[in-house]
């Protein structure tokens, strides 16, 4: 039986993700210009699903990864057609191992092993304490497109554990982001040389659930580490987002190719500014 701690982390991750429900839309026109109808993508740590969500409203099929009990047990019973849920986690490998949960505060719970060590001196997690430990099952990337194909894009926030990820997979895919936290620097540029090892990708950041790209053009891999080298530890996350490199110094989604002016425009004009 679920309880009263574990249901008020829910309420209020659903407050936290739900509680503007118009952003929702906002993200679909964002990721409609990341994927055409019909494609694939996968959501790696689902949490609540409102990416998931709002990556179907775009028109993808989604695969979403929400290891945490109840969360999982939401996402199954919510989520639109076109959203497979599955109750895993994703890594470097198959196999089992374990979560630590934050009843109270859910969206950070998570399966690496340093995540609290590392980020407590930052401000945004003064108040969280990981309470409980659960068995997870883990998969990776690689599993994953075995299973259900190629997708098109790749979002993942696993609280740390996000270059373990992307280790589990092996071939380059056209769209990938991932949660940088600002405390957890080394975590996000060795995410970035894994997948300069797939292939070359040009790279730009959005922080928090704000939808424009922070630098006007997109940059090679030194320069979004240069960027991140000058985030303090006590600034805002984000996601960032990685392209393949056309080689023209665009990047690859094709509605998305263009001159850097209309690239802004695009963006833009899709999130409604």
């Amino acid at each position: 039986m679920t309880d009263l701690r574990s249901l008020a982390g829910l309420a209020r991750s659903l407050a936290i993700y739900y509680g503007r429900p118009w952003r929702i839309g906002r993200w679909s026109r964002f990721y409609s210009l990341l994927l055409q109808p019909g494609e694939l993508a996968f959501d790696i740590g689902a949490h609540v699903g409102n990416r998931s969500r709002a990556l179907a409203g775009a028109g993808a099929r989604v695969v979403a990864l929400e290891p945490q009990a109840l969360f999982y047990s939401f996402l199954r019973r919510t989520m639109p057609s076109g959203v497979t849920a599955l109750p895993l986690a994703a890594g470097a490998r198959c196999g089992a191992t374990s979560m630590s949960v934050s009843r109270l505060h859910p969206t950070v719970s998570t399966v690496a092993e340093d995540f609290a060590r590392c980020v407590a001196a930052s401000r945004s997690f003064a108040t969280v304490t990981w309470d409980r430990s659960q068995p997870v099952e883990m998969t990776t990337l690689d599993a994953l497109i075995a299973q259900y194909g190629e997708p098109a894009l790749v979002k993942i926030d696993v609280e740390g554990l996000e270059a373990e990820v992307l280790a589990g997979l092996t071939r380059p895919v056209r769209t990938i982001a991932f949660e940088f936290l600002p405390a957890m620097p080394d975590a996000s540029r060795a995410c970035i040389a894994r997948i300069e090892q797939l292939g070359r990708y040009r790279y730009n950041l959005i922080r928090g659930e704000r939808l424009d790209f922070e630098l006007p053009e997109w940059v090679a891999a030194s320069g979004i580490v240069e960027r991140l080298s000058r985030i303090r530890p006590n600034e805002r996350s984000g996601d960032i987002y990685a392209c393949i490199d056309t080689g023209a110094g665009n990047i690859r989604p094709p509605r998305c190719v263009g001159s850097e002016r209309t690239l802004r425009r695009r963006w833009s004009e899709a999130v409604g500014e």
